[in-house]
């Protein structure tokens, strides 16, 4: 199943691309879900899942990690 990260903002900010991000999710593509379960907006910032685990995609959930690597164990730094 192919994923991609994408943003959360603090609440009541509304994305741009400026914005600060709060914490990185992943999500299944193009989805809004994150595996963690929390609802993100269909506008935050996405980047590529390969940015996971590295400076760009820092800070990132850590119950989304721990559920990305159920699915991807090969994709341990």
């Amino acid at each position: 199943m192919e994923h991609e990260m994408r943003a959360e903002y603090e609440e009541g900010v509304l994305p741009h691309a400026d914005t600060p991000v709060k914490i990185w999710h992943m999500v299944r593509l193009e989805g809004t879900i994150a595996m963690c379960g929390r609802e993100l907006p269909p506008t935050s910032a996405t980047q590529s899942a390969q940015v996971w685990g590295t400076p760009r995609g820092e800070p990132f959930c850590h119950s989304c990690g721990a559920l990305y690597l159920r699915e991807h164990p090969g994709d341990i730094g």
